[in-house]
């Protein structure tokens, strides 16, 4: 093995370990930012000792050996060394258990890992950070991801990304956010923005809001990832299996959403062919799960559940576009919004007819809610064209594409409107 690729090996293990590695030494010193920081000296001792002596057999719990001795060394350093051992507390390892862990050797094994990538995330999402904030540093800690990855998957400039994360560090630091799991009515609020942030992250990268993609299909393996632990950690959490179910009914239709050139291809052209059997079996197993737990769907969970009668359907014509119409119904009673609206009206448009979801449509408008959303009138240019008003139609096609900063989306909307007023 070149000395490259021995490098791309032991980063390749870094970045799986990394959220664990940085959770428990999260839970050790008290500090996110300081975890991280040594959580990258750790992969620096990797970097130097394993090519020469040889990977451990367990790369994680070498990892977490070495960064807890560095934090201890930094604790010694420190004028308050005694203030600081007794912050540590009964967490604190003993310094022979962590320095007799020879290089090449599996050293100590951490308890709780799994509970301190949990953790972890409750403290990324925490609700005092801006939900842009919560995404990055979500993204940072928990999904290995680096500042210049986070920056390309949103296109912003990487300073721009790294002062957020290092802003969203401070803020946790300076309001002294617990490292734990929070319990009782602090925990079903922390949950939400846990699950919202994971959300926002697959739909990012699902339809991209900017750039020269349409999808992100690393992103949303990425989301899908995490939602998958958030289930895995709190299996009594119907939502959280609702969220992990849409996310796999979903990805199992990604490679499909374009086509040889990375085009665009909507749902109705899409090859079912190319939809992924095995994700789409996950995500049935994750409904059931929610259905198992109590029967009350949320948000997630009936946004899967639509996602599951997609799935079930064969050929486009086969769907059961009276049952979403229904779904979306319940949506719009549990979680109100103008999107869930504008989707339902896509809906009904296939069940009863372009006209009548096009009335729906032209309520919205009027009620100028998302008068800025390119959909709208993408959506509504869509039902223009089927009801013969092609003019009218071309005209929202070319307006939906003078909103979106998607620019294979923009070619999409300008092709649509290019073939109604030809």
């Amino acid at each position: 093995m070149t000395a490259s690729d021995s490098t791309a090996a032991i980063e390749a293990v870094f970045r799986i370990e990394f959220a664990r590695l940085v959770g428990g030494l999260a839970r050790f010193v008290g500090d996110v930012g300081l975890a991280e920081d040594i959580a990258q000296e750790a992969l620096l001792d990797a970097l130097v000792q394993w090519p020469e002596q040889g990977t451990p057999r367990n790369p994680g719990a070498w990892l977490m050996a070495v960064g807890k001795r560095k934090a201890i060394d930094r604790f010694r350093r420190d004028r308050n060394l005694t203030a600081k051992y007794e912050t540590l507390g009964r967490d604190q390892q003993p310094p022979e258990m962590v320095s007799s862990a020879p290089p090449g050797t599996s050293g100590y094994v951490e308890d709780h890992v799994d509970d301190d990538v949990l953790r972890l995330m409750f403290v990324a999402c925490h609700p005092i950070l801006p939900i842009a904030a919560r995404t990055s540093l979500t993204l940072r800690l928990v999904g290995g991801l680096t500042t210049a990855e986070i920056a390309r998957a949103y296109v912003e400039p990487e300073a721009t990304v790294k002062q957020r994360i290092l802003r969203a560090k401070r803020m946790i630091a300076k309001a002294g956010v617990a490292f734990e799991v929070p319990e009782g009515d602090d925990r079903a609020a922390r949950l939400g923005s846990v699950l919202e942030v994971v959300y926002l992250m697959f739909n990012e990268g699902y339809s991209a809001t900017s750039g020269s993609d349409w999808t992100r299909p690393s992103l949303c393996a990425e989301a899908l990832r995490l939602g998958r632990v958030v289930a895995a950690l709190m299996p009594g959490e119907p939502e959280a299996h609702g969220l992990a179910a849409l996310m796999e009914f979903q990805s199992s239709r990604l490679s499909a959403r374009r086509g040889p050139d990375g085009e665009p291809v909507l749902l109705n052209d899409q090859d079912r062919r190319r939809w992924d059997r095995l994700l789409i079996r996950r995500g049935l197993v994750a409904l059931d799960r929610v259905e198992s737990l109590d029967g009350t769907k949320g948000p997630y969970a009936l946004q899967a559940a639509i996602a599951a009668c997609h799935t079930a359907a064969v050929r486009a014509d086969d769907t059961d576009w009276p049952r979403i119409v229904a779904l979306y119904g319940e949506l719009a009673e549990v979680a109100p919004s103008p999107i869930v609206h504008l989707n339902r009206a896509v809906a009904v448009s296939m069940a009863y007819g372009p006209q009548a979801g096009l009335d729906l449509v032209d309520q919205l408008c009027a009620s100028g809610a998302i008068d800025r959303y390119h959909l709208l009138y993408g959506v509504r240019g869509d039902l223009l064209e089927k009801v013969g008003r092609s003019d009218e139609a071309a005209t929202e096609f070319r307006r939906a594409a003078s909103l979106t900063r998607n620019e294979s989306e923009q070619r999409l909307l300008e092709a649509r409107a290019e073939k109604a007023s030809g």
